[in-house]
């Protein structure tokens, strides 16, 4: 660990209204004291107390750099438990780069990335799932990603682990003191009570690593990749989406040949929108190419919206890109419904129930979309909700994946206020994500959080063998260690180095 003074720029470094400097280590209080000056000259910041604020100016030598406020704070109660100074110049970024030279010539060193939050870290005021959601703070793309970091700020994740840790040491001491002392301690029928102690800690730890998805699309943002045939009206989606003209709208089939993506958010929920290429059998090189990217952006979308041109027969195409969307939350939107209607939601109800068939699957229809004209679809498993013939959104449900179909014309905007509501429904009715619990947003966390599972499940098969004792804690002991890596208890100074280098330089 270093323990030499450092500083850095800790603002953006652009024109702003105020610029911080900030400074730490054990002569920080000294160093900004030799070039900083009171009104009066006669104040030394070496003399004021603790969490002070000071008015004055920052000189090189005699000549004067700019007018401050510097905040003096001694360890241990600071960010990084160190004595720390904060510069608030003016933004300018000559001005910052002035007063930062002038430190570094004063026995400052330039700090590394992420080094004020490391000190932190290893200075034992935060741990390192902590300071890694000080960079997810940072990072933040939409307001449900904040609250999570913030949550994970506050210790949510480091609260789980300690609990769980706290679990299975007792479990290792118990079993390691009854190997030692047998005449004291008995292990009779302590199988049956750790068998029942393991498969809570297992539920515990299922329930974290199947949040790790929902918490990479709380993180960065739900994938949502727009798909359908050429000339569909993909592309005029996008540009509702955004706001503005993104994508260039022809009626031109294949305009559009390269993956167009654009980040929005959507009732403060973050959508990385992606408008592929028309999918289907081309010869044209290029087109190809685009057709492909198409395909593999669906294969790892969160989020599909397919179109469908209802002027236009269904064919082998739109079988295909159905089957690409199989295991996908999909939302189908029967666009140009302002044009003669060739293909209607029966149609697609019956393909899709057609591939849920080949799949071995059962699929359940709740339809919302003119429901008397689908009645006879015994075949389909459906219910029908009379109480909705109103409104223009069918939902079929297939074990935990639900399909939405609505009629839009996107060139006439109808319908498209539907699919905003649509999207906010699945984000918050819990088929995207579920509620305020915890979520694993970080995947070292995940990898762990498996570790610690897998060591586990040998617990349980150790006692479903009736192992020796001893091999329980050799697991028990190796979940433990798996656990103490996210809070930083069990890492190596390679991981904590490539963390911190992932951080913002200030910071």
């Amino acid at each position: 660990m270093k323990t030499d003074t450092i500083a850095a720029i800790a603002t953006a470094m652009s024109d702003s209204g105020i610029g911080i400097i900030r400074v730490s280590g054990e002569n920080a209080i000294e160093i900004v004291s030799k070039i900083y000056r009171s009104k009066n000259r006669k104040k030394c910041l070496c003399d004021v107390k603790t969490h002070t604020i000071h008015y004055g100016f920052i000189y090189d030598g005699d000549i004067l750099i700019d007018e401050v406020m510097v905040a003096v704070l001694y360890a241990p109660n600071t960010y990084t438990r160190e004595n720390t100074v904060e510069i608030d110049c003016h933004g300018g970024i000559l001005v910052m780069n002035q007063i930062l030279d002038v430190l570094l010539r004063g026995g400052c060193r330039l700090a590394e990335p992420g080094e004020f939050t490391k000190r932190a870290f290893l200075n034992g005021r935060i741990d390192l799932s902590r300071a890694e959601a000080v960079m997810d703070i940072i990072h933040s793309k939409n307001e449900f990603a904040l609250r999570s970091s913030i949550s994970q700020l506050s210790g949510a994740v480091t609260r789980k682990v300690q609990f769980l840790r706290e679990e299975i040491l007792y479990e290792i001491a118990y079993i390691e003191s009854a190997l030692d002392d047998p005449e004291h301690i008995s292990l009779d029928g302590y199988c049956a009570k750790l068998e029942k102690k393991v498969k809570s800690i297992k539920s515990i730890l299922k329930k974290l690593i199947d949040s790790a998805d929902c918490g990479k699309m709380l993180k960065d943002g739900i994938n949502t990749v727009i798909i359908g045939k050429p000339n569909v009206g993909k592309s005029s989606l996008l540009n509702f989406l955004v706001g503005e003209d993104r994508a260039i709208v022809t009626s031109v089939a294949g305009t559009t040949r390269d993956v167009l993506e654009e980040s929005i958010k959507l009732h403060g929920i973050g959508l990385n929108i992606m408008d592929t290429a028309g999918i289907h059998d081309t010869d044209d090189e290029v087109e190809k190419i685009g057709v492909d990217k198409a395909r593999k952006y669906a294969q790892n979308a969160d989020l599909i919206l397919y179109v469908v041109d209802t002027s236009r027969q269904l064919d082998e195409n739109d079988d295909a890109i159905m089957e690409l969307s199989a295991d996908k939350n999909m939302i189908v939107l029967l666009n140009k419904s302002d044009l003669e209607q060739i293909v209607n939601a029966e149609e697609v109800l019956k393909k899709l129930t057609h591939m849920s068939e080949n799949k071995s699957n059962k699929l359940t229809c709740v339809s919302e979309i003119n429901p008397e004209k689908l009645t006879h679809m015994s075949d389909c498993n459906q219910k029908i909700q009379g109480e909705n013939k109103k409104t223009d959104t069918c939902v079929i449900t297939e074990k935990n994946r639900k399909i939405r179909i609505i009629s839009t014309s996107i060139k006439e905007n109808i319908g498209l206020d539907k699919l905003e509501e649509v999207i906010k429904e699945m984000f918050f009715g819990g088929e995207i994500f579920i509620n305020d619990e915890l979520y694993i947003t970080n995947q070292r966390h995940k990898e762990a959080f498996l570790e610690a599972y897998e060591s586990m499940e040998m617990v349980q098969e150790s006692l479903v063998k009736e192992m020796p004792e001893d091999f329980y804690s050799i697991d028990l002991m190796s979940a433990y260690t798996s656990l103490g890596k996210i809070i930083g208890e069990e890492v190596g100074e390679d991981l904590i180095n490539e963390i911190f280098d992932k951080f913002c330089m200030g910071k």
